[in-house]
């Protein structure tokens, strides 16, 4: 096999295994904690640093901003949450999910076979939350021995350089960097696994932080489309829940663009490894998010809902249902229970104006 063969389908293999890693992670830990984080998020007060705080770790469990959001867009269509409410959340969520980034700058990759089979044990041989949470380690275990994969698989392409010219020019380009890691983190709808990819490449020396801060800031935008999708078709809270996530992302984006250079001084003064460099880049840029847009929470707020009126509500048909969020069972059956109260509200209705009818005897 030749060696442009065997760096394609590590490439592809590895990349293959984070996503899945990414999604075996957050499945196994939405079922460990997901009904008790669903409590936590639908009882949120007005107060917008509690809200930043608990978005910041029920997203730090749940290993992805995608899942705090689509519960919100959830949570807002069934009119348990409102705009205001959410909009601390959204911007802790945006910090939370970091940590997954941070977890995998670790030079842990030697280790993932272990990790994978400590994951292994407990997800055969345990029981409820033992059981996943040995998914969520196996997950990650996926995840460090994707990474490893496609280290060792791009490794070959250090001393490229065709590759080195192609990547250099790239590079050059920050704003389609930008364009592609958004498309493609709305398609795998994962910023962790895109963002895992760059610390791979970093890691072969192919990746300098330059270039991968691009790939952060296209990473964080397309995130959004997860949120954005679930609102589809929803009330108009959902819908601004949704809008306003992506807003500060293109916004905070749009801010942090024209200084990347400086941008990846300062991220360099923090520590002399890149693919911990690349993770801080992540973590600086929406802790700067959080606490620039915060204290401007109710403006924003303001804003969505001028941006995005009410509708008027159709005559028939599901109120509070959306396809969107069957992958976050606990969020699905809240609205499924609404719905279905919704739905004895409206025969109770039905009954008395069907009692009235007969009482006058006007059928």
């Amino acid at each position: 096999m030749s060696d442009a063969n065997l760096v394609l389908f590590s490439l592809l293999g590895g990349t293959a295994l984070l996503l899945y890693g990414v999604r075996f992670v957050g499945d196994g830990l939405q079922r460990a904690a997901g009904t008790r984080l669903r409590h936590i998020l639908s009882t949120l007060t007005g107060n917008r640093l509690k809200s930043l705080l608990v978005g910041a770790g029920v997203t730090a469990v749940l290993q992805s901003s995608s899942a705090t959001t689509v519960m919100l867009v959830g949570f807002a269509s069934a009119g348990l949450l409102t705009l205001r409410q959410t909009i601390g959340v959204i911007l802790g969520a945006d910090i939370g999910t970091t940590v997954t980034v941070q977890l995998l700058a670790f030079d842990l990759l030697e280790l993932s076979p272990l990790v994978v089979f400590v994951g292994w044990v407990l997800y055969v041989a345990g029981h409820g939350t033992v059981r996943y949470v040995g998914q969520a380690i196996l997950g990650f275990g996926f995840l460090f021995l994707g990474m490893k994969l496609i280290h060792d698989g791009t490794a070959p392409l250090a001393t490229n350089a065709l590759f080195a010219d192609l990547l250099g020019a790239l590079t050059d380009q920050p704003l389609l960097l930008v364009l592609i890691s958004a498309v493609f983190t709305a398609l795998v709808r994962s910023s962790a696994a895109v963002i895992g990819l760059a610390l791979s490449l970093a890691s072969s020396g192919l990746m300098p932080l330059v270039g991968a801060i691009p790939i952060i800031f296209g990473a964080n935008v397309g995130t959004a489309a997860t949120a954005v999708i679930a609102a589809v078709g929803q009330n108009a809270e959902a819908r601004r829940v949704a809008a306003a996530h992506a807003a500060f992302k293109i916004v905070g984006v749009a801010i942090f663009f024209p200084f990347i250079g400086p941008f990846a001084d300062l991220v360099r003064a923090t520590s002399p490894d890149v693919q911990r460099q690349i993770a801080n880049a992540h973590t600086i840029f929406n802790v700067a998010l959080a606490f620039l847009f915060l204290p401007f929470s109710g403006v924003a707020a303001d804003v969505v809902t001028r941006l995005i009126p009410e509708a008027r509500r159709a005559a028939t048909g599901p109120m509070y249902l959306n396809p969107a969020v069957l992958d976050t069972p606990a969020v699905a059956l809240g609205q499924a229970l609404r719905e279905v109260l919704r739905m004895g509200d409206v025969v109770l209705q039905s009954l008395r104006e069907t009692r009235v009818v007969l009482e006058r005897d006007d059928i």
